[in-house]
């Protein structure tokens, strides 16, 4: 945990903050609803972690990722991932300058602050493993030679379920290098009926505007890293995290043997950064249980695997999280 938590002055979280709700209101010139896509998205920003958005194309994904970007003064690349991509796509390549004699780097669209990653799934697995390098190194080789990239450096990653045809299933070392997994869903019907009346025209769409920049959200970054965490809400995070590798000891014999594997320490990390994250989007320099619960299924529903057993039940991670979070008893 930091320790510099006592350096936060009444206000500090306020005026900081201020720029969130402009962000969301210009998003809401584009998007309809998906308020929960926005949190996610949000999440990642003010923490550094990259972000995965699944859901059926169609449903605004990498809409939210665009507008996001162009909410933010900062540099953007949009990369669709196909069956036949080169990690030299991504990274980019050495090429020969006829002038000189020499090679030199010629860098890929992965130098980018925002990397859109659009249908991540569909690229092989040379490609993910270029991928993972980035996300988790902030770096990358090209030809022997290792280039640091921007900052901020943010993947926001979009993918369709994998029951779809033409897909890869993600590496789940990859999978974990992402803080948070969005599942987006179809929206209401009073949504559609906005979405249609909006966008179901010749016109151009709407734009978002400029609200934010990166120093802005640097600064508020380390705002989120001195928010305050009660040591028994410290503990409260542990607990949860805990259940997910041993549930018995959680008092939840209903899950033994419906987890083939729990989540990591890097579950427990990304529990309590995103909590201080939500606090933060929420003005409030000091974490509640509600804001670990809130964010715990996006951080916590990719790095549960729910065993064989619990698969032919129909048991899915989302399910396995919402248990857990009723039986743990709340600080």
């Amino acid at each position: 945990m930091p320790t510099a938590q006592a350096s936060l002055s009444p206000g500090d979280i306020e005026r900081s903050s201020e720029w969130v709700d402009e962000l969301k209101s210009t998003m809401g010139d584009v998007l309809v609803g998906q308020e929960q896509l926005v949190h996610g998205l949000l999440l990642g920003l003010l923490t550094s972690g990259h972000v995965l958005l699944e859901g059926v194309p169609g449903i605004a994904k990498t809409l939210a990722v665009s507008s996001l970007a162009g909410a933010v003064d900062a540099s953007f690349a949009r990369l669709q991932f196909t069956p036949d991509l080169l990690p030299a796509d991504l990274i980019g390549t050495e090429i020969y300058d006829a002038k000189t004699g020499e090679f030199r780097p010629r860098k890929g669209p992965i130098f980018a602050q925002f990397v859109l990653a659009d249908e991540i799934n569909r690229a092989p697995a040379k490609v993910q493993s270029a991928l993972l390098e980035a996300m988790q190194e902030k770096q990358v080789s090209i030809g022997g030679t290792t280039f640091e990239l921007p900052k901020p450096f943010l993947v926001l990653a979009t993918m369709n379920p994998i029951e779809q045809e033409g897909t890869y299933s993600l590496p789940e070392a990859q999978v974990d290098r992402f803080l948070v997994k969005i599942i987006v869903t179809y929206p209401n019907r009073n949504e559609e009926l906005e979405i249609m009346d909006r966008h179901a025209t010749t016109q151009a769409p709407p734009q978002v505007r400029k609200v934010v920049t990166t120093d802005q959200i640097i600064e508020s970054r380390k705002l989120v890293d001195v928010i305050t965490v009660d040591q028994r809400l410290r503990e409260y995070i542990v607990d949860l995290v805990g259940a997910t590798r041993e549930p018995e000891k959680g008092g939840l014999k209903e899950l033994v043997g419906q987890i083939q594997f729990g989540a990591s320490p890097r579950a427990t990390m990304a529990l309590s950064l995103c909590a201080r994250a939500n606090a933060f989007l929420e003005h409030r320099d000091f974490v509640t249980p509600g804001d670990i619960k809130k964010v715990a299924h996006n951080v916590l529903r990719h790095r549960i695997i729910p065993s064989y057993e619990a698969e032919a039940e129909g048991r899915t991670s989302d399910e396995i999280v919402s248990r857990i979070l009723e039986t743990i008893p709340v600080p």
